[in-house]
């Protein structure tokens, strides 16, 4: 799978992320014929190569032919993505990081997405770096985008409302949830443009990955000289996805003293709210006694609806959390006709490589009961029915 890695030690912006993707090899002018399909004007691209801080990097820009910029709200912006002849996948991703610098906006100033008035991001360049950056990662095939913790600068930032510190309120909004830091270097290092294509772009936050395999190493020079090189590190590689792989909850509990008659209840709730899993684990405990460890695996949303479950169905007094990374292939459901009936199958996939094949066992079940046929001779027809996957398997 071709992926990224966004190397953010200093920061990073719409013009350095655009920046970047042309020194990956996003030919400049695939870029400009694709821009040339939305309705705006009154700009001139550019594109050459420059030196910070020893580092050559590629610095991308927008240049204005007319000194006045319209305020655009939401709506506006909207207009002109639609209308335009782009692909429907980049017309889609383009407006849902829009609609994210929105949210972001009417949060900090008050008021609704659809009152919100752009002023900065609202401008020609911003909405150039949007559509431009999503254009680049088609262009270049990127499925998977990673990146480090945000360096974000420190001290105040001119905007239109005056001075704001840093980051500047709609930035820290969309960071909210992301890794970030300040250092010594002022200035205003992640922009909002910046900080809504991460928040909307990026999959997975961290070091570089072992897994990833580097074919590349593209810089994006951001317009300031700073202290640091102040370019944008883009690493282009693939990766071997082994699944898919979310952040998870784990919630245990040791008991000693519960009816055992009430754990299968407990179990049923558990997953009734959304638990991934649930599991017992016989245990000894202090002075000796038999005990029973409760492990419970969820997502993080669900994690306090987990614990008020734990808390009033169990005689616990308390439980212990732990994040944990919680990994899963892809599944597909696909129904097999029987003699019998329909019966689910579940279907798991790696890469696109189909690596399991499970009936639904209650459909099994159900068949097997009703028609008084051996539940394995059932599981067992389905299976010669999905010779088309097992074969697959082999």
């Amino acid at each position: 799978m071709k992926a990224i890695y966004l190397d953010c030690f200093s920061g990073i912006s719409g013009n350095m992320m655009i920046g970047a993707l042309l020194d990956a090899g996003l030919p400049i002018e695939h870029l400009q014929t694709e821009l040339a399909k939305l309705d705006i004007s009154g700009y001139k691209l550019i594109n050459k190569d420059i030196v910070k801080k020893g580092i050559r990097a590629r610095y991308f820009n927008v240049e204005f032919r007319q000194w006045f910029q319209p305020s655009r709200n939401f709506g506006d912006i909207q207009k002109i993505i639609k209308k335009s002849s782009l692909a429907t996948s980049i017309k889609e991703q383009a407006e849902a990081i829009f609609a994210r610098l929105a949210e972001a906006e009417a949060k900090v100033h008050g008021t609704s997405v659809d009152k919100v008035h752009f002023h900065e991001v609202g401008a020609i360049d911003s909405i150039i770096d949007v559509v431009g950056t999503v254009i680049g990662l088609e262009y270049l095939g990127i499925k998977h985008v990673f990146a480090s913790a945000l360096h974000v600068g420190s001290g105040y930032v001119k905007c239109d409302h005056g001075l704001m510190p840093v980051p500047a309120p709609a930035t820290a909004e969309l960071l909210q949830g992301i890794p970030f830091y300040s250092d010594k270097i002022k200035g205003e290092l992640v922009t909002p443009t910046g900080a809504a294509l991460v928040a909307s772009l990026v999959q997975e936050f961290g070091t570089l990955p072992v897994y990833m395999k580097t074919e590349r190493v593209a810089y994006g020079a951001g317009s300031m000289d700073l202290d640091i090189p102040n370019v944008l590190r883009v690493y282009v590689g693939t990766v071997q996805m082994l699944a898919q792989g979310q952040k998870a909850k784990l919630v245990e509990t040791n008991i000693d003293d519960l009816n055992p008659q009430l754990y299968g209840y407990v179990m049923e709730r558990l997953f009734a709210v959304g638990a991934y899993d649930v599991y017992l684990t016989p245990v000894n405990m202090k002075k000796n006694r038999p005990g029973t460890k409760l492990t419970v695996i969820t997502a993080a949303d669900k994690l306090n609806e987990i614990i008020r479950i734990i808390l009033t169905e169990t005689s616990t007094l308390g439980v212990r959390v732990f994040e944990c990374d919680s990994f899963h292939v892809a599944r597909e459901i696909v129904k097999v006709d029987t003699p019998w009936g329909e019966v689910r199958v579940k279907i798991g996939k790696m890469d696109e490589q189909i690596i399991n094949v499970a009936p639904e066992y209650e459909d099994c079940r159900m068949i097997a009961e009703k028609h008084n046929i051996p539940l394995k001779a059932i599981h067992a027809y389905v299976l010669g029915r999905c010779k088309m996957f097992t074969d697959e398997l082999l």
